[in-house]
């Protein structure tokens, strides 16, 4: 099952850097939400990570440059695999939300959330680029795998 998180999470690296190049090359055409949409898809990665291995988090909504988002999206694709390298998909996290209240999840279950989140908010990414005008890049995961 490691293994699988970790192509799931190589898959969504690669097509968040081509992604976000696309937007880098049509900045001046986009939608004012798709800069704070991929900054809260990266940022949630980070928020994930960061209660698992019991770090400092960024802001839920906390909006940064297309050239930010690229380097913090690594670095978060290298702290999710080693979470994927250190830690057992099995374990509990107790975690505060947000809003201060306290759950409990796997770091499977939390994984699976991560990886869940960022198709969604690509979705709307790609449809918000369509809306635009501008032609998105093939991000569907079988289409990595080809």
């Amino acid at each position: 099952m490691k293994e699988f998180f970790k192509d799931i999470f190589e898959y969504h690296n690669h097509f968040n850097q081509k992604l976000i190049e696309q937007l880098i090359d049509n900045e001046s055409e986009l939608s004012e939400r798709i800069i704070p949409l991929l900054s809260h898809s990266i940022n949630a990665q980070q928020i994930w990570n960061a209660r698992i291995m019991e770090k400092e988090k960024l802001g839920v909504h906390q909006v940064h440059t297309l050239e930010k988002c690229k380097g913090i999206d690594n670095e978060n694709y290298r702290k999710t695999l080693e979470i994927l390298d250190k830690r057992e998909l099995d374990e509990t996290i107790i975690y505060m939300n947000s809003k201060g209240t306290e759950f409990n999840n796997s770091i499977q279950q939390i994984l699976f959330h991560v990886a869940n989140h960022f198709s969604h908010h690509k979705g709307q990414i790609i449809s918000d680029l369509r809306q635009s005008g501008i032609d998105p890049i093939v991000t569907d995961y079988i289409f990595y795998k080809r």
